[in-house]
């Protein structure tokens, strides 16, 4: 039987205990701040908030770049000889980490790259539906295994709200005049995965709490999410309440497991504050 090993970015915002008990290797993404190139994970979160209360800038994001994913496929064949190694990445539409993974696994053999056409929870949903398989078969044959994670791909459904604009009007994301009257009006975008891109789908109004009851109860009832699992993210700033909240509708509803996950660097220079978001898999 060979070993199967799973990869992906830290961009999938996988609690490291995870990660750490499924044996996952994930590879870092950058945040460049103030001229300085950061390894994501490595950056506090809270100094990305902190500069953009002085400057009024947010930080630049890059990809993994293609040494990077030979040098974590070299590890990853060093540590265990006669593996299968299984690397399920972050949207190829939203950053030019896939491709270059894509270069680097020519170098390579009995390698898979599965692009997730997805981002923090909803990758994360998607490489935890892999370890989780893994761990029920661990005989799987490799090809049957791929399968199964690609045939997941299009079923794992994230939409998220950002705690504020203002991270997404500094970044270029929505013009000054979205910006302004949804500042006014207290209007913020639901964002999904839409084949790969990030698109806003619907416009709530109201405090985050108003906000996130809304956009759980309108995730529920756009999918049928399997209940087995529940994953929500955040980013550093939102109310405790709010998860106590969401906490107890995903029970209501009958999720037997949610799973918290905080944004790390790289999607927090993106989505600001005080965010929260929803993914699972469609049953």
């Amino acid at each position: 039987m060979r070993r199967i090993i799973l990869s992906t970015e830290s961009g999938a915002d996988l609690p490291r205990e995870l990660a750490e008990k499924h044996g996952i290797r994930v590879v870092p993404m950058h945040v460049i701040m103030e001229g300085k190139d950061y390894l994501d994970g490595e950056l506090p979160v809270q100094e990305i908030y902190d500069y953009y209360e002085r400057t009024k800038k947010i930080p630049s994001t890059t990809s993994t770049n293609s040494h990077e994913y030979q040098e974590l496929f070299t590890k990853i064949r060093e540590d265990f000889p006669d593996c299968v190694i299984v690397h399920i990445g972050y949207t190829s539409r939203a950053s030019s980490s896939f491709q270059n993974a894509i270069i680097a696994a020519e170098d390579f053999e009995d390698l898979y790259l599965i692009d997730a056409l997805n981002v923090t929870g909803g990758l994360g949903a998607i490489v935890m539906f892999a370890a989780n398989l893994l761990e029920k078969e661990p005989t799987i044959d490799p090809v049957h295994f791929v399968e199964k994670i690609k045939s997941t791909v299009p079923k794992s459904r994230l939409a998220f709200v950002p705690g504020s604009l203002e991270f997404l009007r500094a970044g270029g994301r929505v013009s000054n005049m979205a910006y302004l009257g949804g500042a006014l009006l207290k209007i913020k975008p639901r964002i999904e995965l839409v084949d790969g891109k990030l698109v806003s789908t619907k416009k709530y109004r109201g405090k985050m709490m108003v906000v996130a009851e809304k956009l759980i109860q309108d995730y529920l009832n756009d999918y049928n999410i399997d209940r087995e699992m529940l994953y929500f993210q955040y980013s550093l700033g939102l109310d405790e309440n709010v998860k106590q909240r969401m906490d107890g509708i995903a029970r209501e509803h009958g999720f037997k497991r949610i799973t918290w996950i905080e944004a790390g660097a790289m999607i927090s220079t993106h989505a600001g504050p005080g965010g929260f978001g929803i993914a699972g898999i469609e049953a």
